[in-house]
């Protein structure tokens, strides 16, 4: 008795973990879709410019590879910040603000966010 209720909490165990990790809404594919278009459109973010980044083809090598974003940056919220003003954190950095100079808008911004995060 006591193997068979400890075998069921472990199937539904798995199943819920599955379940939630598992689960990316089309609007989340959509939103990092539209990021990645914006990273490396040469006209908007540009980040190819300056840095490697997923599949991205003619990278600069002026920034830090845009790998392991997840954990570098687990709060995605410190991520955007980067993004829209970098020299907030690093005065001497060669990364433009991009929000604070209205090169980008926060929508922007924020699907470049959800798509870089993904690397």
């Amino acid at each position: 008795m006591m193997k068979t209720a400890l075998g069921i909490i472990s199937f539904i165990a798995v199943i819920s973990v599955s379940a939630v990790t598992t689960e990316v809404s089309f609007a989340d594919t959509e939103i990092i879709a539209e990021g990645k278009k914006l990273a490396v459109d040469r006209r908007k973010g540009n980040c190819l410019s300056c840095h490697i980044m997923g599949d991205g083809e003619m990278p600069g090598t002026h920034g830090p590879p845009l790998i392991f974003m997840k954990q570098r940056f687990p709060d995605k919220a410190k991520l955007y910040a980067r993004i829209w003003d970098a020299t907030a954190s690093n005065p001497n950095t060669m990364m433009p603000p991009f929000g604070r100079h209205g090169i980008l808008t926060d929508d922007e911004i924020d699907k470049i966010t959800e798509y870089v995060h993904t690397l």
